[in-house]
């Protein structure tokens, strides 16, 4: 199998993966416990909270690991509008943010509050003048994805940042699809919420964490005891939270070499090259994450194509709603036509993606084309 797929998961490297054994075998302790094996159990969670945090450039303490990256955008975004509603009840959010975005928004609107949906451009990309238009004194959240999962486009959270904080309003940015990809640093980007999905990163799924700001108080998703800080109920899972702290200590390593995106370029290269004005880059050429084309091949249907291509992992669109014949709607707020955006394919490439493995889908593509 050529696996193209990285956007919608990654496979576990095999360090992580050492990482967590001793968690599943001696080292079983409650972190709660006050005896050797809780304390060892307590110090390994503590040290992936640092872990995490030095990929953020946060402190551990604004650490919280969650079950993914939905359990942190509905923490972030239910915990504002609970703590926050006797200020207001308005919260801004965009037209292609992820159904785990998407979806908390709109129970909150059977529940009274209003959510203004923000415009993109034919890239994909949020006019941050557009979020200060929407600004009411009611409103008590920005929630904006930091690159969007289809297209990879990348958002100007620092700009965006900038006008939430003149206008004392809090943002929160879904950046699962980032972390691990691009330089995520929450002091340059100046938000007060940051979601990660491990399984993004090649940690396993079922672990995420979210960012939160220091001095900054939510209601729990989540209650019982005091875990985490008293943010998150629940015994801790030592082993995913292992996992996920060695995963963004390979990460902030592998970010300093430039070989997925000169990989990627490769590849989209080649496409130009074979295909010329039969395909179609959907999102901005340069301002997207550095692995990930998505490609419209006009003329034939996106589905289709993947369907003849054997033994090639890629996607329509996002995993999370895929199968569905229908314009993807990040592709539709775009303006893609529904000619075009049914051609559709995304290609995610990863750390173990070989240039072999792109001449044989150039290969196996130009013989169904």
């Amino acid at each position: 199998m050529i696996y193209l797929d990285y956007n919608a998961t990654t496979p576990i490297d095999r360090t992580v993966v050492e990482a967590m054994l001793p968690y599943l075998y001696g080292n079983f302790g409650n972190p709660s416990s006050s005896h050797a094996l809780g304390a060892a159990a307590k110090d390994a969670i503590e040290k992936a909270r640092s872990q995490v945090a030095g990929l953020l450039n946060c402190s551990p303490s604004e650490i919280i690991f969650t079950s993914g990256g939905s359990e942190s955008n509905n923490m972030a975004i239910k915990g504002v509008a609970f703590t926050y509603q006797h200020k207001g009840r308005h919260i801004i959010t965009s037209k292609i943010e992820h159904p785990a975005v998407i979806n908390p928004c709109r129970y909150l609107e059977r529940l009274g509050y209003q959510i203004s949906y923000l415009p993109v451009d034919q890239y994909g990309i949020i006019d941050p003048a557009g979020v200060e238009k929407l600004i009411t004194d009611r409103t008590i959240l920005v929630t904006v994805m930091h690159s969007n999962n289809e297209t990879g486009a990348l958002q100007p959270i620092g700009e965006i940042s900038r006008i939430c904080h003149k206008h004392h309003i809090l943002l929160h940015t879904d950046a699962s699809q980032s972390v691990g990809k691009v330089s995520v640093d929450v002091q340059k980007l100046g938000v007060d919420f940051l979601t990660m999905a491990g399984h993004k990163l090649y940690a396993p799924k079922g672990i995420g964490a979210l960012y939160i700001r220091k001095g900054t108080d939510i209601e729990p998703l989540i209650h019982g005891a005091g875990h985490e800080g008293g943010r998150r109920a629940g015994t801790e899972n030592i082993v995913y939270d292992v996992a996920l702290g060695k995963a963004c200590e390979i990460a902030a390593e592998a970010l300093k070499s430039p070989a997925v995106k000169q990989l990627t370029d490769y590849f989209y290269q080649c496409l130009r090259e074979k295909f010329k004005d039969r395909i179609h880059l959907n999102g901005h050429p340069e301002k997207r994450l550095p692995n990930t084309l998505n490609i419209s091949f006009l003329g034939h249907s996106g589905q289709a194509l993947l369907s003849r291509l054997d033994n090639i992992a890629a996607s329509t669109g996002s995993a999370c709603h895929s199968g569905l014949p229908t314009l993807s709607p990040v592709l539709k707020a775009m303006g893609v036509s529904l000619e075009v955006g049914l051609g559709a394919v995304r290609f995610s490439l990863g750390r173990y993606t070989t240039k072999a493995e792109i001449d044989t889908v150039m290969e196996k593509l130009g013989l169904i084309i």
